[in-house]
């Protein structure tokens, strides 16, 4: 009996050194990489797969629940991936995914070991923000360390788990995670409702709301206008609703009259009525932020973009980099784009007299509300020129 209870008393000794340990050890730099932004705050960041040399682009997100890697890429690479009989939501549908296991990411100055590449398209995501995206870096990545990412200085460092001291200022959030972060936030309009969000670095945008989420709350003024957007995700395309709502508050931070995606979710990646939509980054990137899985914190300090106006603009278009050539997609109905008399599948040459301009500054023309846009396209073997004025969401 005495054997027993000092063998037990040991190993409580033991297990409660062990939990000492891991509380005091200090987290360790390990690397910091420089990173891009793409429209909406999107982090692209760099690095390599495998033994390849190639460096790829592979967009931060906190919505993926594990790493992935382009198809087409695969395919480059000469590798077979292997079936499985998973599954991945998106909000343009679902799919069974194929998997490359027990393979690297390599980062300078960090090598990390046994990830699980599921193989999905990304020529749709490509095409949106005109830069080759060969992958995802979710939760198979960011549960491993913790991140610190800096908006101000577009770079991000990885430090190893362990005790950190957090700078002042900010705010600390305990999102709730299984794999995907899951935040409590306030959003008023008509109503003033709390619910749970998506915290999603990966979408480019401040807010989506699902609309069961807003008929069952009732939370939108009966006055707010509603404006036909075409928006890009996983599995494909999906007509959207935009609109204005007078606040979103997060912590303490709060942001008014904000520009809010209203989507039907039909393949319930909400789960609603466990989620109302999702946060995005171009809410998100107003903070440098850290991410902390293993202690679930996520800590929040604003920066230089913190008070930077939202976009209200409404041009009715969507612009893709397609084989070098920026071409417009879906032109929506009662636009200013369809009353100028644009069409799907126009070449945009110039606007504005300018014609050496990229996908992304050709978008930074179109966020201009009020502005008088003058477009050169190319219809067929036709040079056209259109004008329109762009809205505002605010009025």
């Amino acid at each position: 009996m005495r054997k027993t209870s000092l063998a037990l008393l040991l190993a409580l000794l033991q297990l409660f050194a062990s939990a000492q340990e891991e509380f005091v050890t200090p987290s360790r730099f390990l690397t910091r990489l420089p990173f891009e932004q793409l429209t909406g705050g999107v982090i692209l960041m760099r690095g390599c797969f495998s033994t390849f040399p190639d460096t790829l682009n592979f967009i931060l997100d906190t919505g993926s629940g594990g790493i992935s890697l382009d198809s087409t890429t695969t395919a480059y690479f000469g590798l077979k991936p292997t079936p499985s009989d998973k599954t991945i939501r998106g909000i343009g549908g679902i799919r069974q995914v194929s998997f490359l296991n027990n393979h690297q990411l390599r980062l300078p100055d960090l090598t990390i070991d046994s990830l699980n590449f599921h193989i999905n398209d990304y020529e749709l995501l490509s095409s949106v923000y005109g830069e080759r995206i060969d992958g995802i870096i979710g939760y198979s990545v960011l549960s491993r360390y913790i991140l610190k990412i800096n908006f101000d200085s577009s770079y991000l460092e990885f430090w190893t788990q362990g005790a950190i001291k957090y700078p002042r200022g900010g705010y600390m959030l305990k999102p709730f995670i299984t794999t995907l972060p899951v935040q409590a936030a306030r959003v008023k309009d008509e109503r003033t409702i709390y619910s749970r969000f998506l915290y999603d670095m990966g979408a480019g945008l401040n807010m989506m709301l699902s609309t069961d989420f807003i008929k069952d709350s009732s939370l939108l003024q009966r006055k707010r206008k509603y404006y036909t957007k075409q928006a890009e995700g996983l599995g494909g395309k999906i007509d959207m609703q935009m609109t204005v709502i007078k606040e979103v508050k997060l912590g303490p931070y709060r942001f008014r009259n904000v520009p809010i995606y209203v989507f039907d979710d039909e393949n319930n990646i909400t789960s609603y009525p466990y989620l109302g939509g999702l946060i995005g980054n171009d809410l998100l990137r107003r903070f440098n932020i850290i991410l902390n899985y293993s202690r679930r914190d996520f800590y929040l300090v604003p920066n230089k973009h913190y008070a930077e106006p939202f976009d209200y603009s409404y041009s009715g278009i969507e612009l893709y980099d397609i084989n070098g050539e920026v071409v417009i997609g879906d032109v929506a109905k009662g636009s200013p784009a369809e009353a100028a008399g644009l069409h799907e599948g126009d070449i945009v040459v110039a606007i504005d007299k300018s014609f050496n301009q990229s996908l992304g500054q050709m978008k930074i023309a179109l966020q201009q509300e009020g502005k008088l846009i003058r477009m050169i396209i190319r219809r067929g073997a036709e040079l056209i020129q259109k004008d329109f004025k762009i809205k505002s969401m605010k009025h």
